[in-house]
């Protein structure tokens, strides 16, 4: 299991995409954007994309360069068509609209379909708390990707549709975000090229049974993700459901359906932002925040609990870990990106040092 430098390993992610016909510009946005999600501890958001993406782009599925279209926009609104350009680099051009609109107008909201996979939603958090802002944010699979069952079924109906919040404060912002389901799909994915088993409690296999084989989920018939919650996941479904009639319905995408191809191909994705200043003002709000999380964080611990841990947490604690160490990359990730980087004429080894 080779151990990368996050730096070497955005060269070589970048390298591998201008291989594959993607302008500087957008390679840079959407190779930092996965290793920030493997710096974070979010693997199922990393570089284990770059062959996904980049056979998308190659059977012309997803397409770099093309621009973001806006096909209705209000002083405090866009709804944008991502025309199936590179996720991470469509949404950035969404948030750079609705910032000036949300900073006049104390809020905005914007829609995007038609996108490629967007990443990491907590990386749009920390983005927005660096400009004062709140975020709300969830996305669909824009039809796709049906792999969490509703309670008490065995077939997927639903996407694992995230929700995510961002809240900064006058020290390090609250990020909350998380699938409504027991697990991101892309976890699984993870687990699988490890050849590791997965927690009990995560996948059903195709007859409804719990299983510990991550590739139970990817079987003909394929298997599902439970929702997350208890009293058999009625809650994380729930707000699974809301968040794909959002996405899809909001952005003029689609919503989960059985016509659509499996795996998705991307997302249907809805944001608002708050300005803090707008509403009790800055000042107050970053007072109060930091006030109510410090309140939090002084808790008595029950024993063997070394600290109080938020939202956002541990994704700074594996950050400050792996900037120092380096990342590791599972075998069998790390064969499948090697494999997509040889047939480019990209050398994986210079990158190696």
């Amino acid at each position: 299991m080779p151990t990368i430098s996050p730096q070497q390993l955005t060269k070589l992610s970048e390298a591998i995409f201008q291989a594959a016909g993607v302008p500087a510009n957008e390679s840079e946005i959407v190779s930092k954007s996965l290793v920030l999600s493997n710096l974070c501890g979010h693997d199922s958001h990393g570089v284990i994309r770059i062959p996904q993406y980049v056979g998308f782009l190659e059977s012309g599925k997803l397409v770099s360069p093309v621009d973001l279209t806006v096909f209705q926009e209000t002083p405090a609104m866009v709804a944008a068509d991502g025309n199936w350009g590179i996720g991470q680099v469509q949404t950035y051009r969404l948030l750079d609209q609705l910032l000036p609109k949300c900073q006049a107008l104390g809020i905005a909201s914007g829609t995007l379909r038609r996108t490629g996979h967007i990443g990491r939603l907590g990386e749009y958090a920390e983005w927005a708390a660096r400009n004062e802002c709140v975020l709300f944010c969830t996305v669909n699979s824009h039809g796709s990707g049906r792999r969490v069952a509703p309670p008490g079924g065995t077939e997927g109906r639903i996407s694992t549709n995230p929700i995510c919040f961002g809240v900064p404060t006058a020290k390090d912002p609250v990020v909350l975000d998380f699938s409504t389901s027991v697990c991101a799909e892309g976890k699984v994915r993870v687990a699988s090229q490890k050849g590791e088993q997965i927690p009990e409690g995560w996948v059903l296999d195709a007859s409804g049974n719990p299983t510990t084989d991550p590739n139970a989920l990817y079987a003909d018939p394929p298997g599902s993700i439970l929702p997350f919650g208890g009293n058999q996941g009625y809650k994380g479904f729930g707000l699974g459901l809301v968040m794909d009639l959002l996405a899809g319905s909001l952005s003029g995408g689609e919503c989960s359906r059985p016509d659509r191809p499996m795996p998705g191909l991307g997302n249907s994705a809805v944001f608002v932002l708050f300005s803090i200043k707008h509403f009790g003002g800055s000042e107050h709000f970053l007072s109060t925040a930091t006030n109510l999380t410090e309140f939090v964080r002084s808790s008595a611990r029950r024993e063997g609990v070394s600290q109080i841990t938020l939202p956002g947490d541990p994704e700074r604690t594996v950050r400050a870990s792996r900037e120092s160490t380096g990342i590791d990359i599972p075998d069998g990730t790390w064969k499948l990106i090697a494999e997509t980087a040889t047939k480019r004429n990209v050398s994986v080894e210079e990158f190696l040092v």
